[in-house]
């Protein structure tokens, strides 16, 4: 089972992720953002309190993600 072990806020609703197997990358928060407590990450203090919370990411309004779909849409960097 995958996790994410690191979660680092960027501009434009991106998110820098490590994963436990070494990877990084860039996982784009956009797509999601007009869909239930995702819409409250338009707020930037918000989407900035992002924490790693059981392996997972999630925010101060209790949204979270799968690290399984989270990985499978990540951008990985080289």
């Amino acid at each position: 089972m995958i996790k994410i072990v690191k979660a680092e806020p960027k501009p434009d609703s991106l998110l820098r992720l490590t994963f436990s197997d070494g990877k990084e990358g860039i996982y784009d928060v956009k797509p999601i953002l007009n869909f239930g407590r995702f819409a409250e990450l338009k707020d930037v203090a918000l989407f900035r309190s992002v924490r790693i919370a059981d392996a997972t990411i999630e925010w101060g309004n209790g949204a979270d993600l799968c690290p399984e779909s989270v990985y499978e849409e990540t951008v990985f960097l080289s």
